[in-house]
C-alpha cells in the first residue's frame, strides 16, 4: 500500500520560508510523477509543482510560485520537497503531496494523480 506523509507545515511571517517535505512508502514504479498542491476552503485543490522521476525528471510550476518555489527529490529516498521562499499571505492554506505512476496529460491537475497525502498547513501572516 502506498502512502504519502507530508511534514514542515508552520506558520512564518511574510517574506518567510519554509520548506515541506513528502515522503512515499511502500511499493512503487520506478517511473512516476510526484506533485505539490493546496486548497483552501471552498475553493479547488490547485497545483502548484511537480516533477517528472523517471520521466525525463522534468518539472512544472504554476505561475503564482514560478521564482520563489521550487521542487526537488531524493530518488533514493523516495522523497520530494517543496522550498517556499518569500512566502506571501495569499500562500496561506493547506499544502498536499500527491504522486501517480500513470503518464499525466497536465502534471498540475489534480485529476491525475492516484495517491494523496493528508496535507500540511502554512500560514502566513503580514
Amino acid at each position: 500500500q502506498v502512502q504519502l506523509v507530508e511534514s514542515g507545515g508552520d506558520s512564518v511571517q511574510a517574506g518567510g520560508s519554509l520548506k515541506l517535505s513528502c515522503a512515499v512508502s511502500g511499493y512503487f514504479f520506478n517511473n512516476y510523477y510526484m506533485g505539490w498542491f493546496r486548497q483552501a476552503p471552498g475553493k479547488e485543490r490547485e497545483g502548484v509543482a511537480a516533477s517528472g522521476v523517471g520521466f525525463g525528471g522534468e518539472t512544472t510550476y504554476a505561475d503564482p510560485v514560478k521564482g520563489r518555489f521550487t521542487i526537488s527529490k531524493d530518488n533514493a529516498a523516495k522523497t520530494i520537497y517543496l522550498q517556499m521562499n518569500d512566502l506571501e499571505p495569499e500562500d496561506t492554506t493547506m499544502y498536499y503531496c500527491a504522486a501517480t505512476t500513470a503518464v499525466v496529460v497536465w502534471p498540475l491537475s489534480a485529476s491525475d494523480y492516484h495517491h494523496w497525502g493528508q496535507g500540511t498547513q502554512v500560514t502566513v501572516s503580514s
